[in-house]
């Protein structure tokens, strides 16, 4: 089979027959060998008969919400194809040629693109319109490098062994955005074709949630780039404030009419710590993912690692802790020229909050190496005590060795009994003498045994033989 259209079906009674209707229309106009399974996420409202007289194959997914729905009507899909829309009749599934076509030609992942298609009058929210989609599309293509302008569009298709690849996970909404993200990490070909977006036919309100679905859309694309979430900000901060910190260390910076002292020292102090603690979480959550294939491997990272050994880490807390000592001894030497008395804090702090600093940063980056040595603790995969296939192997190839073995001694042991029924033959004349001479015949060679007893072969007097020596006792 070609294609699968699958859809996503929570309550559809009103659109579900008329979206299965089309879509086996748009079948039968192309000759294209299809089916529609629609996933149903436990409907009350009879759309799971409404759909089967349609045409459709329905496939209960006892999990709810959108993600686990589409999943499992794509797991239990048979084409090599798959196109998933939702059941509100607001996608127009007769127009999924170009989807298909794309695919033909070697797409992994065609996606529709709804500002492209056109947007009708009072089918999508203005918030969604102008913000939502917008915004969460654009923070998907800075994040992933992604090319795609409609990160949401509900209708698209794939092909399903390479999605199957992705090992895609969310259960929601989210669902969306989770694809193309892995898609674009995992460098597949992905393209884009305009689609429509109709009012959908439903008098009820729609499932989906203006703020707790955007925002798991956000909070997905935020965990799935470390870079943005930790490591830039991160950099900014402690960028920002290493400069503070070096320009206030030396006493007071004035910018115009404002006098910067000791208290915003303080705060370069704390965007240090703040700053470099991001950056160290951004490498163990890289770390993390990409051991977990969360994330795929990225060379940087591995080249980071292979540098910060455990030793060097210690190596690098530990001088920073020198450094934080001797800030703590320079103050105790100035409290020791002010004979331990009263300071003045605007010179103190000059000298404690740096030290401070390097104190709690080398005692993060201890653990921070720590941490990252328990990461990369690999668990040993033992074989099997006993490998079956290979077990019996093992038997087939003793026994073929076994029976090789006995034919070679059989052909031995015929052509030594040749050998001596011939020299037998030759002969007669002195068996006859022998006897003649009242000798006593020769007793039967004893049996000569082979290959530790498993093939035995007896010397048998011949026939010529036997005759030879009747005569003798005749004449005698």
């Amino acid at each position: 089979m070609e294609l699968s259209v699958v859809m996503p079906c929570l309550n559809e009674a009103e659109t579900v027959e008329t979206c299965v209707r089309k879509t086996v229309g748009f079948f039968e106009k192309h000759g294209i060998d299809g089916e529609v399974v629609v996933a149903d996420n436990g409907s009350t409202d009879g759309s799971q008969q409404l759909a089967r007289d349609a045409g459709a194959r329905v496939v209960p997914v006892i999990d709810k919400g959108y993600g686990n729905a589409l999943m499992g009507g794509i797991r239990a899909a048979r084409g090599k194809y798959v196109a998933m829309g939702d059941a509100d009749d607001s996608y127009d599934f007769t127009t999924l040629l170009p989807f298909l076509e794309e695919l033909r030609d070697g797409a992994d992942l065609v996606m529709g693109n709804r500002f492209k298609g056109g947007i009708a009058p009072g089918a999508m929210p203005p918030l969604h319109r102008y913000l939502g989609n917008p915004v969460l599309s654009f923070v998907g293509r800075l994040f992933f490098g992604s090319k795609i302008g409609d990160f949401h569009c509900g209708l698209r298709a794939f092909n399903k062994e390479s999605i199957m690849r992705l090992g895609l996970q969310t259960g929601g909404m989210e669902f969306a955005s989770e694809m193309v993200v892995k898609a674009t990490l995992a460098k597949y070909d992905i393209r884009e074709v305009p689609t429509t977006l109709s009012p959908d036919g439903r008098s009820r309100p729609p499932h989906l949630n203006t703020w707790r679905d955007g925002w798991r859309h956000l909070r997905f694309l935020l965990l799935y780039s470390p870079r943005w979430l930790f490591l830039i900000p991160g950099l900014l901060f402690m960028t920002l404030g290493l400069i503070a910190g070096i320009a206030l260390s030396f006493g007071p910076v004035t910018v115009g009419e404002i006098a910067f002292d000791v208290d915003t020292l303080v705060g370069a102090s704390a965007a240090m710590i703040i700053g470099f603690q991001s950056v160290i979480f951004a490498l163990l959550t890289k770390v993390y993912a990409m051991q977990e294939g969360f994330l795929p491997h990225d060379p940087r990272v591995k080249r980071v690692m292979d540098w910060l050994s455990l030793e060097r880490g210690l190596v690098v807390g530990g001088l920073l802790a020198l450094a934080g000592l001797g800030g703590l001894i320079a103050s105790l030497l100035h409290w020791r020229i002010n004979n331990f008395g009263e300071l003045n804090p605007r010179e103190s702090l000059r000298i404690v909050v740096p030290a401070a600093t390097a104190l709690m940063m080398s005692l993060q980056a201890v653990f921070a190496a720590l941490f990252v040595s328990i990461l990369r603790i690999r668990r040993r995969q033992h074989p099997p005590a006993v490998d079956v296939a290979e077990e019996a192997a093992g038997v087939v190839d003793a026994a073929a060795h076994r029976v090789s073995r006995e034919a070679a001694k059989a052909a031995e042991t015929a052509k030594a009994a040749e050998s001596a029924e011939t020299a037998e033959n030759a002969e007669p004349a002195k068996s006859a003498k022998s006897a003649k001479g009242d000798k006593p015949a020769e007793a039967p060679k004893p049996a000569e045994t082979f290959g530790g007893g498993n093939v035995k072969v007896v010397n048998v007097k011949s026939k010529k033989a036997g005759d030879a020596a009747e005569d003798g006792d005749a004449e005698r």
